[in-house]
């Protein structure tokens, strides 16, 4: 399946110089991205810490914070999340910072948006290989149907699409329906990682589920203390 022909990602931007947050913003979401552009690096921190993204493109030098420095306080929050760099910057060691930093990819100004497009693409199906690779069949949450192919949580005409992790994480969820999923399982298999941050960033996205179930009050997601978190569901809809 080919990630630009299915507008299930979304990609934070954070440029500062108008004329290429612009053009790259416009093409992007041409492409099928859900995308939210940010204009300097306070911006960008304030939107990628409180928000949900697939993937981060990040100019380096940017007001207030440069993308170095975003890119730490992302990583720190969400160490899994794919982070493509934008520089006028050419000089190895610039790279090699970028890198080092965890960044999957590192665009020379100026670029073809083809190539934007294509590098991403190859992040995209990098990093999320086992969402994309792993189809299963519609799972049933009470008045809920949630496809993890499609990344679709529906109840009657009602459907969101979710990111890729609330996604992996709904799915684990289902597949112990009714059962305890352990948070280092859930940590392991989702932010490859049992860490502090990680922790912290899956409370975060259970909170998020919660709320997407809401509509149905026979069904919860409880955290069960010390051990994880249960999606209880009346029996007669597993």
């Amino acid at each position: 399946m080919a990630i630009s022909s299915a507008p299930i990602f979304k990609l934070l931007l954070v440029e500062d110089e108008e004329n290429i947050g612009h053009i790259v913003s416009d093409f992007l979401t041409n492409k099928g991205y859900d995308v939210t552009w940010a204009k300097d690096g306070r911006e960008g921190t304030e939107l990628a810490l409180y928000n949900t993204f697939d993937l981060c493109i990040l100019d380096v030098m940017l007001p207030y914070k440069n993308g170095f420095d975003l890119a730490r306080e992302i990583k720190q929050a969400y160490p899994d999340i794919p982070i493509i760099f934008l520089t006028a910057k050419n000089m190895p060691e610039n790279k090699i910072e970028g890198f080092d930093l965890g960044a999957d990819d590192y665009i020379s100004k100026p670029f073809l948006m083809d190539e934007l497009a294509a590098r991403i693409n190859a992040v995209l199906r990098r990093t999320r290989h086992s969402v994309t690779v792993s189809p299963t069949k519609p799972f049933k949450i009470g008045k809920y149907e949630f496809n993890p192919l499609t990344q679709e949580l529906s109840i009657g005409e009602n459907k969101r699409k979710l990111t890729a992790k609330e996604s992996e994480l709904l799915r684990l969820l289902c597949q112990n329906m009714n059962r305890v999923l352990e948070r280092n399982f859930a940590l392991r298999n989702i932010w490859r990682e049992d860490s502090y941050f990680n922790a912290r960033s899956m409370d975060v996205y259970v909170t998020k589920l919660r709320k997407y179930l809401s509509e149905d009050p026979n069904v919860a997601l409880l955290n069960v203390h010390g051990k994880g978190f249960k999606l209880v569901v009346p029996e007669e809809t597993e």
